[in-house]
């Protein structure tokens, strides 16, 4: 009974320090911020270890936005409304796609991989 709650307060652990991670991810702005993953554009998003960098985006309306894929599986940007979709983008490939004109959040992930997700905001 002892190992049982052993592991269970380990599993508890990981999972309280990768949600830590996971919010403490730095958004990415259009005054030319550096986005995590070595790009110098501030609206790059790049995928690694099946996670979006970074998760939240704020763009202006029409912004050009990269995405690279870093991981070996290939993965999608698709937006859940349907404003916005890469296609597949398969390891080391960039495609990029225009941001939605209209300010708002829009939420997207990755059709192959549905865990993956994360949000573009769009400010005039």
């Amino acid at each position: 009974m002892r190992r049982v709650q052993c592991s269970a307060v380990v599993l508890v652990a990981a999972g309280a320090l990768l949600l830590g991670a996971c919010s403490n991810t730095p958004s990415s702005s259009t005054n030319g911020g550096s986005s995590p993953g070595g790009s110098s554009g501030g609206n790059h998003i790049t995928i690694s270890n099946f996670m979006y960098s970074p998760m939240k985006l704020t763009v202006s309306p029409g912004a050009i936005i990269r995405v690279t894929n870093k991981d070996s599986a290939t993965h999608t940007l698709t937006a859940t409304n349907g404003q916005f979709d890469t296609g597949d983008i398969t390891q080391n490939q960039t495609k990029s796609f225009k941001a939605p004109t209209h300010a708002g959040t829009y939420q997207y992930r990755c059709n192959i991989h549905q865990f993956m997700m994360g949000s573009i905001t769009v400010k005039p």
